[in-house]
């Protein structure tokens, strides 16, 4: 004789908590090899360029053009580097996210955690801390490295001068939300290689694009995109044509206003399609 059982399926996401799935996100992170391998790329570009320009400006300052020694901004100077650092952690932020669509695992993923939404802030959540703690360091350090090495005739800067703890400080938050942003247009897109083109398109293709059409068509739209915003934040000196710019904190919630719906619309489109 045989007895039929009713056993009604258990909701999706119940039985997981958010720093369980946090925990097995950072797991994933920390045990590949691009993540150890962006994050030294991102190191030495950024503490490299600072140490050259620190080393290098010095020795050439008497080639400079009034003018340019009159807006000469070492704070900016130093924090260089981190265009290439944006680049790098945009690619990390892609792989976060599209590598498990490329190796098929996302599929074992979902199967353990069948609330996408969650996945998808959980692996936000972790990335976004490691990238902000690398993001600040190596803000504070390419910025101490490189006005160590500023010596007279040149001017050098310090955290006390007024703008430059606020640049110091933003340009290492600019890190997180850039690679949160890339990791959202992963999230939209699943294939690595077509979300690190758009992520670069966004960031340095479309701002040489528009760079060519007339001003007063351009300036408006190259102000509220992410390179400008981060050449904005590292500044302590204006330059000419700086009455075009967003200030840095507006910017900086523009630029958030980017990861948040790139976030949201990868959930979403998550949600709604099959792994």
């Amino acid at each position: 004789m045989t007895v039929a059982t009713s056993v009604s399926p258990p909701k999706a996401g119940l039985h997981y908590r958010v720093s369980s799935v946090m925990g097995a996100e950072w797991i994933k992170m920390r045990s590949v090899r691009s993540t150890i391998w962006t994050l030294t790329a991102m190191t030495v570009i950024t503490l490299g360029i600072a140490i050259i320009a620190g080393a290098v400006i010095p020795a050439q300052w008497h080639t400079f053009p009034a003018s340019q020694r009159a807006t000469f901004d070492p704070t900016s100077i130093s924090l260089r580097g981190l265009l290439f650092g944006q680049l790098v952690i945009g690619v990390l932020g892609v792989m976060v996210m599209s590598a498990e669509y490329g190796t098929g695992t996302i599929r074992a993923t979902l199967a353990a955690i069948p609330n996408r939404p969650l996945i998808v802030a959980a692996k936000a959540a972790v990335f976004a801390m490691v990238a902000a703690v690398a993001g600040q360091v190596l803000s504070f350090g390419a910025f101490f490295i490189a006005q160590a090495l500023l010596s007279s005739p040149a001017r050098h800067a310090s955290l006390g001068q007024p703008g430059v703890l606020r640049a110091v400080v933003g340009s290492g938050l600019i890190i997180p939300v850039l690679g949160l942003f890339a990791l959202g247009l992963a999230t939209i897109i699943r294939y690595t290689a077509g979300a690190i083109t758009a992520y670069v398109g966004t960031l340095l293709v479309l701002p040489i694009t528009l760079d060519a059409l007339p001003s007063s068509f351009s300036h408006p739209i190259l102000n509220c995109l992410p390179l400008q915003i981060g050449d904005t934040m590292a500044s302590v000196v204006s330059s000419p044509g700086s009455d075009w710019t967003l200030s840095p904190w507006a910017g900086f919630g523009v630029l958030c206003l980017y990861a948040l719906a790139a976030l949201v619309i990868g959930a979403w489109l998550m949600v709604r399609r099959d792994a």
